[in-house]
């Protein structure tokens, strides 16, 4: 049975964890707003560039001059997957669900027989997969230092992944990260880019005539299509973690009342204990004299 003063203790430092979480809370959801906006602003402009796109591709088919970044390698048997997760803990299981999807896919591919490259974006994933996959590891984006994710941003990591392709270092590449639903629910999604994929886009429903070709369109445009959809995903991820977090964060305040209401009880109940043990002593002691 812990003393009177373990218990003080042990109240007082919960009570301390619990201002740190409160306070977490509150900031991740003034950050959650901001990120909320930012994700959601960039959705139409990507589901209309994605529809635009949709059109072209349709428009070149499978033709001779179809982009390589439309029409692919020609093979299937290198997959680079680029796995965004946060630079920062204490969200919850937002990583786990990003890094137990990747591992569920590096299963399927590698029981197929190809071979996987991962290019992690966030320390924590690349924490969490060091140990098994380590040797998987073909590149790291650390994005510590920026505190809120811009285009830039997007337009390196899109470059460093369109380079890997030209160069023959990979056939597919597809985004793991999480799309932002809730505060309480983040979707875990995988999104090939390369080659181009406009599944579930309905393309622009217009005719246009276009100068140039649409196939010279499109190998100008793909690369910034690249670009934004790893964007789009560094907004989820961005809004996603900080709704992860600030659940995280609410749930840990709470946890740590109820400890402090148990603690608090058991803590009574020895005082109150030891106090009816004194007065015993005493009266027994004066009953004696």
């Amino acid at each position: 049975m812990p003393s009177l003063k373990d218990l003080k203790n042990r109240i007082g430092s919960v009570k301390n964890t619990r201002k740190i979480t409160k306070a977490m809370q509150m900031v991740s959801a003034a950050k959650l707003r901001r990120a909320q906006d930012a994700a959601e602003a960039a959705r139409p402009y990507a589901e209309r560039m994605t529809a635009v796109m949709a059109g072209l591709a349709a428009s070149v088919g499978t033709s001779n001059n179809a982009p390589r970044l439309l029409a692919g390698s020609g093979a299937d048997k290198v997959h680079l997957m680029v796995i965004m997760t946060s630079e920062r803990g204490l969200c919850g299981g937002f990583n786990t669900t990003i890094v137990r999807l990747a591992r569920a896919k590096i299963a399927e591919l590698t029981a197929a027989g190809k071979t996987v490259k991962i290019l992690t974006v966030g320390k924590k994933g690349r924490e969490q997969m060091r140990r098994e996959y380590g040797h998987l590891f073909v590149g790291h984006v650390d994005l510590t230092e920026v505190k809120r994710v811009g285009y830039a941003n997007a337009r390196d990591i899109a470059r460093d992944i369109v380079a890997r392709f030209d160069a023959g270092e990979c056939d597919v590449v597809t985004l793991y990260y999480n799309r932002f639903q809730s505060v309480i629910s983040q979707i875990p999604t995988a999104q090939q880019v390369i080659p181009a994929k406009f599944e579930g886009a309905a393309p622009v429903a217009a005719s246009y005539d276009y100068e140039p070709s649409e196939d010279q369109i499109l190998a100008d445009l793909l690369p910034r299509a690249v670009a934004t959809q790893v964007f789009t995903a560094l907004l989820e991820n961005a809004a996603s973690e900080q709704g992860a977090r600030m659940s995280a964060m609410d749930n840990a305040t709470r946890n740590a009342g109820d400890m402090i209401n148990k603690m608090t009880i058991v803590y009574n109940r020895s005082r109150q204990a030891a106090i009816t043990k004194e007065l015993i002593e005493i009266i027994s002691g004066a009953e004696a004299l």
